[in-house]
């Protein structure tokens, strides 16, 4: 199907802004552009309201926990943010929590990773999985429900399957939303969304660049789990976006877990870009699949 108008409208706006391109500038230029596109949108009118929000320090990190309404015991989301290893932050991503334990009725625990290139590969890697060993260890004071589940966006997706490969005696559940799996692959999408999509081609290897760094192991599932063993792994929500160039690395890692007999429910959303979970104040589209995208979690964190 066509782009959707609204993300039309929103990259339209993008190209215009005074930022250049990632590729082309410092990590902190693009740390800065995406504050502008998502924090600095929120007000305390569109701010997505939950039960409570509360800062804490998780494993040595910062981190942000998120309870919905009421009292009663709530699964535990462990969420990893997206931004190529490079970007994002709490702030950038507090709006998706938020929606996420609204919606899917779950406590979420977002954790502040380190980032690339002041702390390359494995340190996000290291930082996701002591999070999560936490989360395991302390789910009653955060949700109080038995089940503990990880989540993230890009990057963050990629993390979130590392960690249900690593950890899958802790982790009941896993939802990859346009993850990244295979840092060295060739995808057809790679090639047809590789520019004009948000996400292009030329900023992927950006992130690979700093996140990687040189002579890394490009066989190493720690940074593409498409690699890993993914037998015995928590059953999956897998997310994937039409004109995304991450689109069919996360759609083969989906065929993986079900090839190895792990439950999962995939979905694509047609007209969508890469990022779309943070683009619902320019496109309805985008507004009711991250919408979606929350209730889907609900059913599979809820089993």
């Amino acid at each position: 199907m066509p782009l959707d108008a609204g993300i039309a409208a929103l990259l339209q706006l993008i190209d215009a802004s005074p930022y250049p391109p990632m590729h082309e500038g410092t990590p902190e230029t693009a740390r800065r552009a995406l504050r502008a596109m998502t924090v600095d949108l929120v007000t305390d009118e569109n701010r997505v309201p939950v039960g409570s929000v509360t800062d804490l320090e998780v494993a040595g990190r910062p981190a942000r926990l998120y309870r919905p309404e009421g009292d009663e015991p709530v699964p535990t989301l462990v969420y990893l943010h997206g931004g190529g290893f490079v970007i994002g932050d709490l702030d950038t991503h507090d709006q998706t929590c938020r929606t996420l334990c609204r919606e899917a009725e779950t406590a979420v625990l977002a954790v502040d990773y380190r980032l690339a290139p002041e702390a390359p590969f494995p340190a996000a890697v290291d930082d996701a999985l002591a999070a999560v060993r936490w989360a395991a260890e302390h789910r009653d004071d955060l949700g109080g429900g038995e089940r503990l589940g990880v989540a993230g966006d890009s990057a963050g997706g990629n993390l979130a399957a590392v960690a249900a490969q690593h950890l899958p005696d802790l982790v009941d559940a896993q939802v990859l939303l346009y993850p990244a799996t295979h840092m060295a692959g060739d995808y057809p999408s790679r090639v047809e969304n590789a520019e004009g999509y948000f996400l292009d081609l030329a900023t992927m290897v950006w992130f690979a660049g700093h996140y990687l760094g040189e002579g890394a192991d490009l066989a190493d599932p720690r940074h593409s789990p498409l690699l890993g063993d993914v037998a015995g792994v928590a059953p999956a929500l897998v997310v994937t976006a039409e004109f995304d160039p991450l689109r069919d690395e996360g759609e083969a890692y989906a065929e993986r877990l079900r090839d190895a007999g792990v439950a999962v429910e995939t979905v694509r959303y047609d007209g969508l870009v890469h990022g779309f979970i943070d683009m619902g104040p320019m496109s309805p589209a985008a507004a009711a699949a991250l919408l979606d995208v929350a209730r889907r979690t609900r059913s599979l964190l809820r089993g």
